[in-house]
């Protein structure tokens, strides 16, 4: 499962979720910037960076560890002193959270780096043990650490008391994708229980007043919707495309459609309507 892309997506989308994890979290908090920084002489590359307003703040770094590492925290230290090195005139301290899925993950020898630990400079977080009244985005944290019929029951609970956070609902889909990888982004939602009024797209869509409930309704207003989609998701379709959809009867256009979440381009789109017409 790549869970760097996946914790990447739940900082981005939710950026305040690192201090619920921290202590004492700065009073500027929601004005903090997150980033993903890169210090190339060290080929380091935080999993999270968080940059303070001011040059008195304090700068987060944020590192995911689901395998074994010896060495994580020292090589953290010291790539973070390259970091604050370089860029000194953008903050004036530094914390660290590692995330790992359980304690035993942790490295073993911890002797050289016991005075950050125990000063909190840096702060293990062990997911397995996050309270149960965890907020809805840390449960998508340890929904990543889930497997099988576990990972399913936890995902739909989480549906269940999100109905209207598409953010939410986005990204239990997301890692349900990641999690079930013999399955299509269509085949997740359907065990889910994801409608397609659910998704993102739809939703933003909505939003700009592009949908007015033609999905339920006839062919026409299927394939208007269809259209919407894919011209959101591609950009304008060539004329030539357009000409293949409109002439789809109606049970293609559900297919279409249910197919569509699983297409990375516009080519995956025209491959499908070939193969329709052969």
């Amino acid at each position: 499962m790549r869970r760097d892309t996946i914790f990447y997506q739940l900082f981005l989308r939710f950026p305040q979720l690192l201090f619920e994890l921290v202590p004492n979290k700065p009073a500027d908090a929601e004005q903090y910037i997150f980033e993903s920084i890169e210090v190339k002489e060290t080929s380091f590359r935080s999993d999270g960076v968080w940059m303070p307003p001011t040059p008195e703040g304090t700068v987060y770094f944020a590192e995911v560890q689901f395998q074994p590492d010896e060495i994580l925290y020292e090589r953290m230290n010291a790539e973070i002193g390259v970091f604050t090195f370089r860029n000194r005139h953008r903050c004036s301290s530094w914390q660290g959270v590692v995330l790992f899925p359980t304690r035993d993950l942790q490295q073993s020898s911890l002797t050289m780096v016991s005075h950050l630990l125990d000063s909190g400079k840096i702060i293990p977080i062990f997911l397995d043990e996050l309270p149960s009244d965890a907020s809805p985005a840390l449960k998508l944290m340890v929904l990543t650490t889930l497997e099988g019929e576990e990972a399913i029951t936890a995902a739909k609970q989480a549906l269940a008391r999100n109905t209207d956070n598409r953010d939410i609902i986005e990204m239990v889909t997301t890692i349900m994708v990641y999690k079930f990888t013999q399955l299509t982004r269509a085949e997740v939602d359907a065990m889910l229980g994801v409608t397609l009024q659910e998704t993102r797209v739809y939703q933003e869509a909505k939003a700009e007043g592009k949908v007015e409930g033609k999905v339920e309704g006839n062919a026409e207003g299927k394939l208007e919707m269809l259209l919407m989609l894919l011209n959101h998701n591609f950009g304008s379709l060539p004329d030539n495309v357009t000409e293949q959809i409109e002439i789809l009867p109606i049970e293609q256009l559900e297919a279409l459609c249910t197919a569509s979440f699983d297409f990375q381009n516009l080519s995956d789109l025209t491959v499908w309507l070939n193969a329709q017409a052969n």
